[in-house]
């Protein structure tokens, strides 16, 4: 994977956490709402995984957010 895409993927994942926080959801909370494996929700936000736009859907609708604001990064 290249440089730049690997830090937008560890961008991603610190904008999912820091909305997750002030949303002051668990990862466990969000993972229960969205359907996704907790590890996922691990693996995304510390950059680890390139996730699916599905998932990305998914989570953006259980945090109650537009699917844009996980990219404001």
């Amino acid at each position: 994977m290249d440089t730049e895409k690997k830090h937008f993927i560890i961008k991603f994942g610190k904008n999912l956490q820091r909305i997750r926080i002030e949303k002051k959801l668990t990862q466990s909370q969000l993972a229960a709402d969205s359907n996704v494996e907790i590890s996922q929700i691990s693996r995304i936000e510390r950059g680890v995984l390139n996730t699916s736009i599905g998932n990305i859907y998914t989570i953006s609708k259980a945090l109650d957010i537009t699917v844009d604001e996980l990219f404001k990064i």
